[in-house]
């Protein structure tokens, strides 16, 4: 897929940079490369006399590179996290029966959220139940997100 860099503008080409700097940096040919600067670094040890100029070049290097990475590879997992749960939004609302409170649970607090999750963890319970019973567990049992299964 061909980007415009025009289209891209500035948020844009940062978001861009991001994605492709990740993907390159976990390729098995970026991975070789590393391993090949770690077994130069070594390598010149001796040449070097294992100095603490010679330490700190790997060190320093090392630390650069990760620190940047940090905010890379945090851009990347941000974006694809969001695509996911906009994904996962749109499966609930375009479904007869999904719940559209559900959308955007990420925003609610610990407590709005422990509270449902004791209420699909009721589900859950009640369907194994229904397992042992010899019934099926399968079906789409009408679900009260304002009711607390556990009263708290």
């Amino acid at each position: 897929m061909k980007t415009s860099v025009k289209m891209l503008g500035k948020r844009g080409f940062f978001a861009h940079f991001a994605r492709r700097t990740a993907t390159a940096s976990g390729s098995p040919i970026t991975f070789g490369f590393a391993v090949g600067i770690i077994v130069t670094w070594a390598l010149t040890g001796p040449v070097f006399g294992f100095s603490d100029t010679w330490q700190l070049v790997i060190n320093t290097s090392t630390t650069i590179v990760t620190f940047l990475m940090v905010f890379l590879i945090q851009n990347t997992q941000n974006r694809d996290s969001q695509a996911v749960q906009l994904k996962l939004d749109e499966l609930i609302r375009s479904s007869e029966k999904g719940h559209n409170a559900l959308m955007d649970l990420e925003e609610l607090t610990d407590q709005e959220l422990e509270r449902i999750h004791r209420k699909y963890l009721q589900l859950a319970d009640d369907a194994r139940e229904q397992l042992r019973k010899g019934s099926s567990d399968t079906g789409s049992p009408d679900v009260n997100l304002d009711e607390d299964p556990k009263g708290g």
